[in-house]
């Protein structure tokens, strides 16, 4: 099953096994269990430290395995064949069963450690999923280290009556105990946090402690990113605050115009700006809100923890989220029907009625992905043609199942009261209303930006961006802003980089004309 690159690169990680495995498989007559007991077949001859056993247990589900250090019994279970996006998902846990140290910290694995109580998560995972691998990653790690912490993934295409039961509409989704726990990307401290109700509290008093920084930037996406590795450069203390490292561009599959890379992923090129910004002296608050910006000779950044940092430059990097229609039903039927990432929650829907809003590149190439999956798509355009370039255009007219509305006004998602089933959208030339019958509706129409906790602080256009001049500088003396939450025009990983990297150097330079640095950073400067 496995091609000769994979299985060298698979070899290599295998070496790295300490302690020999056992992987039990619980398999019946259907073709996916005789697909996944090839693979696992496949896996134990690449290595004298794992050993297969297959049963017929019809107290698990079936194809399932389970991962176990020999003589002991660690909690990891995968429900279906983790190819995909999940294969990552697999190899981590066979090197993390099998002794091999994770890279989260020493302070996080105490608390994964310290966790009281009896847990048993379920996740839910599509192979196309490329939001899923952190939560089911993080999942098993916590299965490693905590003996009462237990971890089923579940691949959703191949338990569908489970998908129909538990009503799930996206994924990744998490129950805990048999509950539903939460829904979307979730990062291993989010998890803690949620399980750990005092962690917050923790977080606060840690945070207020530490020194005024020279340059602290608000968001870690690529703007965030860049700013950070500018700033650290020039020798100044530096921190980031980030809900969450890496900001929209997690949510981000395909990438084929960042200059250098012919190809890349979302996930896969936040990974390398993480590693970049490691590489200096950067103090990154992940998993951290702010709230409120308050001006003065040093600025205070108020966050939603309760701590507040103290700085004497400030850089605005918060980004932008996914523009809501904001129409009856929307939020009713939010994950139930009502999606924002086509990538993700798509295979949900195969064989089913679905809609995608929005004309532009996003909507277009939503609407060529779920043609694929789905047995047919209607894509609603507010404008009286499409927005998207003309290659795409061509693709998505050349697809049989796919029908094209322009002059179309959505107005209501309309359902059954516990999932969606249709939307009413007006003709804006004739004035009709009309209704289609659907079981899905993905939004993709453009971003709003992240500056509601900005209002009334620093100047902002009437779309909400943030006003900034030629040197990244607001109306406010020491704040700076980048990336997409700024009035720059065209949102592109590219430009937030280089405006980063801008107003980086605009906050250095203000920094050495108005106050004092530290005294590496006037020495740089010298």
């Amino acid at each position: 099953m496995l091609d000769t690159n994979l299985k060298t690169q698979l070899n290599a990680y295998l070496e790295k096994i300490v302690f020999p495995i056992e992987l039990t498989a619980s398999v019946n007559d259907s073709d996916a269990a005789r697909e996944m007991t090839a693979l696992l077949q496949e896996i134990a001859s690449m290595s004298p430290r794992i050993t297969l056993v297959e049963r017929r247990d019809d107290s698990q589900r079936a194809p399932s395995f389970a991962i176990n250090r020999v003589g002991s019994d660690m909690g990891i279970r995968f429900a279906g064949i983790p190819l995909g996006h999940e294969f990552t998902s697999l190899v981590l846990a066979l090197l993390q069963a099998g002794g091999h140290p994770s890279k989260a910290s020493a302070e996080v694995l105490e608390s994964i450690r310290n966790l009281d109580g009896d847990f048993l998560f379920e996740t839910y995972f599509s192979l196309d999923c490329h939001n899923c691998p952190d939560v089911v990653q993080a999942l098993n790690l916590m299965a490693v280290i905590n003996p009462r912490i237990r971890h089923v993934a579940i691949d959703g295409a191949l338990f569908q009556d489970e998908i129909k039961a538990r009503q799930i509409m996206g994924v990744p989704t998490m129950f805990l105990n048999g509950e539903r726990f939460g829904q979307g990307r979730m990062e291993l401290g989010e998890i803690i946090a949620k399980l750990d109700t005092g962690s917050a509290a923790r977080d606060a008093t840690r945070l207020a402690k530490k020194e005024a920084f020279d340059v602290l930037i608000i968001g870690g996406g690529p703007a965030g990113a860049s700013a950070a590795i500018y700033s650290a450069r020039k020798g100044i203390r530096t921190g980031v605050v980030a809900e969450r490292f890496g900001g929209q561009l997690l949510d981000t599959l395909g990438i084929e115009n960042f200059i250098s890379v012919n190809a890349t992923e979302g996930p896969k090129l936040v990974a390398a700006l993480e590693q970049h910004v490691k590489e200096y002296d950067v103090d990154v608050m992940n998993l951290q809100r702010a709230v409120e910006l308050v001006p003065g000779n040093l600025i205070e950044i108020k966050l939603a923890n309760g701590a507040s940092l103290k700085t004497r430059s400030v850089i605005l990097a918060t980004g932008a989220r996914w523009r809501e229609m904001n129409v009856p039903g929307e939020q009713e039927y939010r994950n139930r029907g009502v999606a924002y990432c086509p990538h993700c929650d798509g295979p949900l829907y195969k064989g089913k009625r679905v809609a995608v809003i929005g004309g532009g590149n996003s909507g277009v190439e939503a609407a060529i992905d779920l043609a694929g999956i789905v047995s047919h798509v209607t894509l609603l355009e507010f404008g009286s043609e499409l927005r998207a370039d003309a290659v795409l255009q061509r693709k998505l007219h050349s697809l049989p199942n796919v029908t094209v509305i322009t002059d179309a006004h959505t107005t209501e998602v309309t359902g059954d009261g516990e999932r969606v089933n249709g939307l009413v959208y007006t003709d804006r030339r004739s004035g009709d209303a009309h209704t289609v019958a659907l079981e899905g509706i993905f939004v993709q129409i453009g971003l709003l930006p992240n500056t509601d906790w900005l209002k009334g602080t620093v100047a902002l256009s009437k779309h909400g961006e943030i006003e900034v001049d030629a040197r990244g500088q607001t109306s406010v003396p020491g704040v700076f802003a980048a990336g997409d939450v700024t009035t720059v025009p065209f949102k592109q990983i590219i430009i937030a980089m280089g405006e980063g990297s801008k107003a980086a150097l605009g906050a250095f330079d203000h920094l050495i004309r108005t106050s004092a640095p530290t005294d590496t950073a006037m020495a740089i400067a010298a």
